[in-house]
Order: C-alpha cells, then structure tokens, then sequence
C-alpha cells in the first residue's frame, strides 16, 4: 500500500518559508545597517533557504507516491530532484561567500559598525533555526520525505553558519573587526559540507542504486515454504518510501496455480520486511539451476 504524505510535507514546507523570509529580512537588514560580511553572507544563505522551501513545495507537489500511465513507477523522484537543487543553492552560496571575502580582501569595504541589540536579534535568528532544523529532521524521518531530511540538512548548517556570525559579531564589538573576515571562510566550509551529503544521500536513488542487499531479500524468501531457489535479484529506491524489487524465482510446483500461490506469500513476506515495495517475480521450473543471487556477483560458496 503506497501512502501519501504529501499533505504533511506542504504543510512543514510552508511554516518553514515564512520563518525563513522572517530570517531573511532580519538579517539583511542587519546585514547593511553593520556592513558585516559574515553576516551578509549568512543574509546571502538564507536566500537560498527559501529558494529552497520553494523548490521543495514545487517538487513535492510533483512527486505523488500514485503511478499513472506515464509514469508507471510512482514520481518520487522529483523530490529527490528537489533535494539536489537544495544541494545546488548550497553551492552558489558557498560561490558567494568566497567571492565576498575575496572582494574585502582586495578592495576594502563597508566600515563594520556594532550594538548590543544587534547580538540579541542574532539570537533570536539562531533560536528560530534551531527550531525549524530540529521541526523538519523530525517530521521528515517520520515520513521518510528527502526533501523535508535535505532541508534540516540546509537548516542545520544555518545553526552553524548562525554561531560563527555571532562570534564574528562579538569579536567586531570588542575591536576585532578582522574576525569578520576570518570567520567567514569557515561559514563557506559549512555551507560546502551541507550540499555535499545532501548530495551523497540523493544521488544513490536517482541513479537506481541497489536499495536492498540482495542477500537479505534471499533469505526472506527463502523462508518461504516451496521456494527452491531465487536468484537474479535486483532492487531500488528507497527503504521507507519506495521500494522496487526484481527476482527470477524457483518453486516447487506443478500448476500455475501452486506456483502463483508460493509467490503471493513471497511477496507478502517481502512487504511485512521493506515496505512499501512493488516485486516483479519471473518463475521458473524446479529443474532450472542458478546459484548467482544477483547481477555481477560471483557464484555462491
């Protein structure tokens, strides 16, 4: 049974963009009032979170678990296109960061200025953060939604980003003003780290990475009473969300009906384990041999 949770997803995603433009305005504005560069680039991320929220609401939107005619395998897969324009957004930020300290650096700038006021509207920046970080990692682990997890990825390095301004900040009150400057190098690092394993936990499914050991499928069904043998298993998507599974499956049967029997409780099996999951089972004769579980691997000793 596919479920839905679209819905939920909308609704996170948009609680999310309102907070995030909040922030947006916030720091901009405290941005140019102090001529920070660590705080213009963080000004300049929260840009892109919002970007973001709204490429997740587009994709999410797009991505229903429900297959149709020209789209037979469901389209979950927007969203973990969704997940890398996140990834994306995250680069040019890093891009921007790095171009910022560069032009500092080499043709001055803005005078730093700073108050006390401005450090406690930095905190409630970093409150709201932490909060909508902490808000979507728990509802998109619940739902198993890539794009919610991908953006508490984008969240979580904005806690960072978030600290390191601060102290910036604080060193740039007490006559540090070249503190800015340092501690924006590190913001870029943390912003570069945050696409990258957004990256490494999208990729895998766009690109039908193995989403089941092979291993671990076999010997699920071969709990099953009148399974002889299953080999040539292949699988993909994502545990969780979606799972796809292929298998050529040996049976002890003499009728097709014996035989489609044995491959209702295969398949009932494999759905208590990995669902939700879609298995297409080929049936062969108790007399076929094979003893190579999956594609590319070495026979079995």
């Amino acid at each position: 049974m596919v479920i839905d949770y679209r819905p939920q997803v909308r609704r996170v995603l948009i609680v999310t963009l309102l907070l995030n433009l909040f922030v947006l305005f916030l720091k901009t504005g405290l941005g140019i009032w102090t001529g920070s560069l660590s705080l213009l680039a963080e000004a300049l991320h929260s840009v892109t979170d919002s970007a973001s929220n709204v490429l997740g609401l587009v994709t999410s939107g797009l991505s229903s678990p429900t297959p149709d005619r020209d789209h037979p395998y469901g389209h979950q897969k927007f969203e973990a296109v969704g997940a890398i324009g996140i990834a994306a957004f995250l680069g040019m930020a890093c891009l921007e960061i790095l171009k910022g300290v560069v032009d500092r650096l080499f043709f001055g700038g803005q005078e730093v200025t700073m108050s006390i006021w401005v450090l406690w509207l930095m905190a409630i920046v970093l409150g709201i953060n932490i909060l909508v970080a902490f808000y979507e990692r728990r509802v998109g682990l619940r739902l198993g939604s890539k794009i919610l997890i991908a953006d508490a990825h984008h969240t979580m390095s904005d806690i960072w980003i978030t600290i390191t301004a601060i102290v910036g900040l604080i060193g740039i009150w007490l006559g540090y003003t070249w503190l800015d400057l340092v501690l924006a190098l590190p913001v870029a690092v943390l912003v570069f780290r945050s696409g990258w394993e957004v990256l490494q936990e999208n990729l895998p499914w766009l690109v039908d990475e193995m989403a089941v050991a092979p291993e671990a499928i076999h010997d699920t069904v071969m709990e099953i009473p009148g399974v002889i043998n299953c080999h040539d298993i292949a699988s993909r998507g994502s545990i969780g969300r979606q799972v796809f599974v292929e298998m050529h499956l040996i049976v002890e049967a003499r009728d097709v009906k014996t035989a489609h029997e044995i491959t209702e409780k295969v398949e009932d099996r494999l759905e208590e384990r990995f669902a939700p999951i879609r298995v297409v089972i080929h049936i062969e004769p108790p007399e076929y041999e094979s003893e190579q579980i999956t594609y590319g691997d070495e026979d079995m000793t």
